[in-house]
Parts: structure tokens; C-alpha cells; sequence
């Protein structure tokens, strides 16, 4: 079947792979499985070999409309919508979710998953290299979309995969990564709105040490974002993307303490 280049659609039919992206989500017997755009049905086929129950949300019709057919007798639901808008409530408490999926989509997926009310147990997700690395980047290299993820999940990497598999072939590599979500823990009094706000006015001004970034972002004066950073035992030197996930944890709690 043709692809829809407005989708960013490109099918993969390794089978090694797709084996993989199905270990990667540890999918066993009994498991209820959220695949996101399940295309061409050759993810589903492995899917379904492995799990009790596969939910199928497929944005394009004429996929949606096709891929029941292919698995009679299975334990397939197809459902045409946007994943985006797609209510989880229904789904059971420690449903998984599995997708190869466009790159345009990628961050807005992650963050669907990681702050929906239903939590899925594992989001694993083939997407682009670069991002892949991004999403489980270490601190010096962190980002938001790091920031954002790893706040919910543990993050791990699975195996590239080169464009040559893909048809048609994508410019870039993809890879393989896996979000193992955990229960959020804040700081006392620190809610995930007061913790972004300090993340975001962090990363305001990327190329600015963080007594900047923070001043600016934040709207205080640089006295007080270097007084802020002490106080959490960070260094006013340091940039956005040195900080881990504790350290950002332990600036929401000060700012939030200067605040209150």
C-alpha cells in the first residue's frame, strides 16, 4: 500500500525487529497492548502472537478500515482517532503501549503517556535516532523532552535501526526506546506546575549559565537566581542540561520555599 507522506508513514517489515520492539515492551500472555498506528498490521501480527488483548489506533481510514480483516478471530480492536485524543480510562491499570511512529509526533506522544491519568506500565516506541538519544539523555546533556520523560519513567535504549529497512526509507536512523513509568515523586509542597515552570525558565535561554536563564525566566533579579542555586547546592555556573532530575527537584523545592 502506498504511503501517506502527510503521515509520515514508513513501513517496517523486519521481523528480527519488530521482534524486538516486542521484547523491549517485555509483551507477554495476558498483557493488554496499546499499539499507536499499527499501519501495514505487521507489529500487530507479533502483538497479538504474544498478548491477551491489542487495542489498534489508527489515524488513516483507510488503514483502519482493512487491518480488522487481516486477523479474524483474534482479539483485535481497531480504533480510527487520533492517538492524542484517545481516552486511556477504559484501558486496565498496567496496560503497555507499543509504537513505530512518525517523528513529527513523538515529543506530543511522550507526553501524552507520561501525565495521563491511566499510566501506562511501558511506553516503547521506535522513533528517530536522535531523539531516542535525547529522551534518555545524562546530565550535560539533558533537555526538556529529557526533562519531561525521565520526571516519570526510567528510560532505556534498545537497538538502531537503519533507514534502509524502512519502505520507504526515512533520511535518518531509528532506534528503539523504552519508558518504564514509576510512581512522581515531588518535594513537599512542589506540584508538577511549579516544577516545570522552574525547568522551562531554565532552559529559557540554553546558551545562558543558569543564573541567567533563571533570571530571566522566572522574573527575578540574577542576585536572587544565584542565591536560589546555592541554596539547592548547584552552581550558578552550571547550564540547563547539566542538572538531573534531583537537582531540578531540589531548585523547584527552594523556589517554591522562597515563594511561598
Amino acid at each position: 500500500m502506498p504511503t501517506k507522506k502527510h503521515l509520515g508513514q514508513h513501513w517496517l517489515r523486519d521481523r528480527f525487529v519488530l521482534d524486538h520492539i516486542a521484547d523491549e515492551a517485555d509483551v507477554n500472555a495476558g498483557d493488554t497492548i496499546l499499539e499507536v498506528g499499527p499501519g501495514l498490521g505487521t507489529l500487530t501480527s507479533i502483538l497479538l502472537a504474544r498478548a491477551e488483548r491489542v487495542i489498534s489506533v489508527e489515524f488513516d481510514d483507510d488503514l483502519a478500515r482493512k487491518l480488522p480483516g487481516q486477523f479474524p478471530g483474534k482479539n483485535l480492536e481497531v480504533v480510527h482517532s487520533d492517538i492524542l485524543a484517545y481516552d486511556t480510562r477504559q484501558l486496565p491499570a498496567d496496560y503497555k503501549v507499543v509504537a513505530n511512529v512518525p517523528y513529527y509526533i513523538t515529543s506530543k506522544i511522550i507526553q501524552k503517556f507520561m501525565t495521563d491519568a491511566n499510566k501506562p506500565s511501558v511506553v516503547t516506541l521506535l522513533i528517530q535516532k536522535e531523539v531516542a538519544e535525547r529522551v534518555a539523555a545524562h546530565p550535560g546533556d539533558m533537555s526538556i523532552l529529557a526533562v519531561s520523560a525521565q520526571l516519570y519513567a526510567d528510560v532505556s535504549l534498545g537497538d538502531v535501526v537503519p533507514a534502509e529497512l524502512f519502505e520507504p526509507a526515512p533520511k535518518v536512523d531509528s532506534q528503539v526506546v523504552t519508558l518504564r513509568t514509576r510512581t512522581l515523586e515531588l518535594p513537599d509542597g512542589v506540584d508538577e506546575k511549579i516544577f516545570f515552570r522552574v525547568v522551562k525558565a531554565g532552559f529559557s535561554a540554553k546558551r545562558k549559565k543558569l543564573r541567567s536563564s533563571l533570571s530571566g525566566g522566572l522574573a527575578i533579579a540574577k542576585v536572587d537566581a544565584e542565591n536560589l542555586l546555592v541554596s539547592a547546592g548547584i552552581s550558578p555556573e552550571s547550564r540547563a542540561e547539566d542538572l538531573s532530575i534531583d537537582e531540578w527537584k531540589q531548585l523547584a523545592e527552594k523556589y517554591h520555599t522562597h515563594t511561598a
